[in-house]
């Protein structure tokens, strides 16, 4: 199958690269402006994000059965300093891509987030009505509905959780932005009372591999890792998986404010995947330290070199 994917250079993004190139799909990575890295015989193309007609005449021109949208502004401090870019990249432009979709008859993939849940209930399921927190919640929550909307039955949201794994720059995801701020001599502070759900970046691939595989499927649906957890417990296992002293984080309690409990219902997608979550304890083991921080943490723990790479077993009971 012909799939686009945008967002080709993000985590989420080059992780599915990876992952459907592994399947012999035919492949654009779509990015913005930082260039993608390609796995083997996939095509690159960067065009400006936020424009539809950019956007419309690559769409129209390659004609795919497939399009993956892992493209977003996904801090949500990056959208509240610009509300305006926010709406187009994470509003705008996924609901013109499902229109393209549905025009040309493509199944349509959207990664949304748990975050358009208000934290109060969880776990929640797809069923429960969205009440984001926060206005990166309100641009997916908007998003999703657009998406739908214009896609009709060729669209499909799947709502994930928090991400580790390796990204193409190591700044990405939850331990990449960790070793980031403890090179450079920062104690960052962890909530003790807001639980996620983490989920490896490379698994999440596999779910969106599999679901380009399986055209009955679409809706809406969640997916996670298993283990429900704190920050500061994800913290703690990070620094303890990188032989790190574990006073380098500081435990805080998170604000009224913010959503203390955002895990996701898995079902009814974990019955219908072969495709199974991961246990964070599993996840440790794909995580690298970041090429920016190697020379920082050979400097702290007298470790020359990462550890191999372990490749997990699917389909592991839990």
């Amino acid at each position: 199958m012909k799939i686009i994917v945008t967002g080709a250079s993000g985590l989420a993004g080059a992780a599915f690269l990876k992952e459907a190139a592994r399947r012999n799909h035919d492949i654009i990575a779509v990015s913005g402006s930082r260039e993608a890295p390609l796995p083997p015989k996939a095509v690159g193309r960067q065009i400006d994000l936020s424009s539809t007609s950019d956007i419309e005449a690559l769409i129209l021109e390659e004609f795919p059965d497939i399009i993956v949208n892992c493209a977003a502004i996904s801090n949500p401090a990056d959208v509240e300093a610009n509300p305006e870019r926010a709406e187009k990249i994470n509003v705008a432009m996924p609901r013109h891509l499902a229109m393209l979709a549905n025009h040309l008859s493509a199944r349509f993939y959207h990664l949304s987030t748990d975050m358009v849940f208000d934290g109060e209930e969880g776990p929640f399921k797809t069923s429960d009505a969205p009440n984001p927190r926060n206005l990166y919640g309100q641009t997916k929550m908007l998003a999703e509905r657009e998406v739908l909307k214009f896609g009709k039955e060729f669209a499909t949201v799947l709502r994930i959780t928090i991400l580790t794994g390796n990204s193409p720059g190591g700044e990405r995801s939850v331990h990449e932005r960790l070793f980031k701020q403890w090179a450079e001599g920062k104690r960052p502070t962890l909530f003790t009372n807001e639980i996620r759900q983490p989920l490896a970046v490379d698994n999440l691939a596999e779910v969106l591999a599999e679901l380009c595989e399986r055209p009955n499927l679409h809706g809406i649906f969640h997916w996670g890792g298993i283990d429900k957890v704190s920050r500061y417990e994800i913290g703690q296992k990070i620094l303890q998986h990188f032989d790190l002293p574990e006073d380098l984080i500081e435990p805080v309690e998170a604000p009224a404010d913010r959503p203390l409990d955002l895990t996701l219902d898995l079902q009814p997608l974990l019955s219908k995947l072969r495709t199974t979550p991961l246990r964070f304890d599993d996840q440790l083991r794909l995580m690298e330290v970041p090429a920016l921080c190697r020379a920082w943490h050979a400097a702290m723990t007298g470790r020359q070199v990462d550890a191999p790479r372990e490749r997990l077993v699917k389909g592991r009971d839990f």
